[in-house]
């Protein structure tokens, strides 16, 4: 986990899920998108959470095969379920303040984690990933940010597109950013327009509240 600059208290934690296919002893892939929330967020944990499984040539994988599937997904999240409750209570943040961010498989890790596991992160954050299928249900309370490149191959952006239309008929709380020219991976123009989303998406239920408040201080005293 990322040291805080004046060890203060974390009041969020964003847990950083990496590709498959990446070499254990390789670059951190994620570094760049950590820096970026570490500096929108200087009171803010980062923890990055590495695939378990390992491929015949020893890179790290989330699941057995290469393609996605249910089983491989189903097999994934409950350690990834596990390991997020663990983590928010030995800060003792409340689960709207976690974020769960994934690149490719990652991302499509998390979209999954918080279809299946109600009351998990706050946020989420996808970055050329996608759903395994046409989400049926909207998570509750939970900020859906999808950022993908139109020349993802890995990761049809049509699928992406898709799977936001049904979350927005859902009533989910989902931003889709379709950047032109940019083909599968974390590039630097995602990782400002995740920051940008961060800043400024109002979460619906935050709406809600405030109209609430609205309408109860402009009834006339009794």
């Amino acid at each position: 986990m990322s040291s805080m600059p004046d060890a203060a208290v974390p009041d969020l934690l964003f847990v950083l899920l990496p590709d498959s296919g990446l070499a254990p002893d390789g670059p951190d892939t994620l570094a760049p998108l950590a820096a970026a929330l570490q500096a929108q967020y200087p009171r803010a944990a980062t923890l990055t959470v590495h695939p378990p499984l390992r491929d015949a040539e020893g890179r790290c994988r989330w699941w057995a095969d290469a393609q996605p599937s249910a089983e491989g997904v189903d097999a994934a999240l409950p350690h990834l379920i596990a390991r997020l409750r663990m983590e928010a209570a030995k800060l003792d943040l409340p689960w709207q303040r976690v974020a769960l961010a994934g690149m490719g498989d990652g991302g499509l890790l998390a979209l999954e984690a918080v279809q299946s596991e109600p009351a998990l992160v706050g946020r989420v954050l996808s970055f050329a990933g996608g759903y395994l299928a046409r989400p049926e249900h909207a998570p509750q309370d939970v900020c859906v940010h999808l950022l993908h490149g139109l020349d993802d191959q890995r990761y049809p952006y049509r699928q992406v597109v898709d799977a936001a239309q049904s979350l927005v008929d859902l009533g989910a709380d989902v931003t889709a950013d379709l950047l032109p020219h940019l083909d599968h991976g974390l590039h630097p123009a995602l990782i400002e327009k995740a920051m940008e989303q961060l800043r400024t998406f109002i979460p619906a239920r935050l709406w809600r509240e405030a109209v609430i408040a609205a309408q109860d201080s402009e009834r006339p005293a009794s």
